[in-house]
């Protein structure tokens, strides 16, 4: 069991993100305004709502986004989704130096940064683990985020897959435009599902591990969406739609951080293990907020303050899936050696997964 699911308005949570997620993404890959709008428009003024809330405006130190979502992690990956999918705009578009062949690289390095942050954040957690108890069999954590954090090896086991990861990127300059009306979408044809699985059992991890009382929606909801629209009806598109959700999640979560903590759609892992039926992600957080504040973050505190809200840690599941992530990506990353060589080819200049049924799909839209 993953998470606790208590009432049917998580699960409508759940629905109405990944409902909402398919819906603005296609009509932000449809057509250049609509890209333009919410890749560019809505991050611009959005920039600006940040700024003036930081300054005292739109309730100042009581507006949401400043009083729960005021981490750099937060920020950073907001506008590290949003440059990502300006830059797949660029590419498909040709607009710039996106019509150049050196900026087909793009992906590949933006895609790697933020999954080499996620490997610092993995081992962050395990390093904390072990300042309290010397060693890496778990221990309770408070972040800057607001979040208690259940560190252990299982980080580790998952930082290492992350890495792996970066490495199961094959056809990396082999980038294409669909031949549709509109052009609507970046093609990367190696990109096959074999890399979306590794990926998505890695992320998932990730958030389940760094991020658990959001995992619900931008772990499980988040990484489905763009998986879905993969596998039925724009193969060959995934990063661009990764990229696309993931910003447009970024920006309704800064905005409304409420939705995913409160005690209506909060979904807690089960990692909190105890965790009553009332109890929901809010009512954890400003204790967790004052831990850190207190320099209390990486102590025995933490796992003295889960004690009192009656919540024993429950790591098996975070364990399970960091051997399956491991695991996913080792196999990845072992067929893409082998399918290398004995194409003698490059597999990060060259197309490994050419003749498989993902790859013929994808390029059949290539224009």
């Amino acid at each position: 069991m993953l998470f606790h699911v208590n009432s049917m308005s998580q699960i409508l949570g759940w629905v109405l993100v990944f409902a909402g997620l398919i819906i603005m993404n296609e009509i932000g890959r449809r057509t250049k305004f609509g890209g333009i709008l919410l890749f560019v428009i809505v991050p611009l003024i959005l920039t600006v709502y940040f700024i003036l809330a930081h300054v005292g405006m739109f309730g100042g130190a009581n507006n949401p986004t400043v009083a729960y979502m005021d981490g750099w992690f937060h920020y950073f990956k907001l506008y590290a989704a949003d440059i990502g999918c300006v830059g797949f705009m660029m590419i498909k578009y040709k607009w710039g130096i996106g019509k150049e062949k050196w900026f087909a690289w793009f992906p590949w390095f933006i895609v790697a940064a933020n999954i080499l942050i996620a490997v610092v954040s993995d081992m962050e957690s395990a390093l904390a683990a072990f300042r309290i108890t010397g060693d890496f069999a778990g221990a309770w954590w408070a972040s800057s985020e607001g979040v208690f954090i259940y560190g252990g090896w299982w980080n580790i086991l998952n930082a290492i897959a992350g890495v792996i990861n970066i490495f199961c990127m094959t056809g990396v300059i082999n980038l294409y435009t669909s031949k549709d009306k509109n052009k609507s979408d970046m093609l990367w044809p190696d990109m096959t599902i074999a890399f979306i699985i590794a990926y998505d059992v890695w992320n998932f991890e990730y958030t389940y591990l760094n991020l658990p009382t959001h995992s619900w929606y931008c772990g499980f909801a988040l990484l489905l969406a763009p998986t879905f629209a993969n596998a039925l009806w724009n193969k060959g598109a995934w990063i661009q739609n990764r990229a696309n959700t993931l910003a447009l999640w970024c920006m309704f979560a800064q905005v409304v951080p409420l939705f995913q903590i409160s005690k209506t759609f909060s979904v807690l892992p089960s990692v909190y293990g105890g965790a009553g039926k009332d109890l929901a992600a809010i009512d954890l957080y400003d204790k967790a907020i004052e831990l850190y504040s207190a320099g209390l973050g990486k102590t025995a505190a933490a796992g003295e303050a889960m004690e009192a809200f009656g919540i024993t840690a429950n790591p098996t599941t975070q364990g399970v899936v960091a051997f399956v992530a491991i695991a996913a990506n080792v196999i990845c990353i072992a067929v893409i050696i082998k399918r290398a060589v004995k194409l003698g080819k490059n597999p990060y200049s060259n197309d490994i997964w050419a003749g498989t049924r993902d790859y013929v799909e994808a390029m059949e839209r290539a224009e």
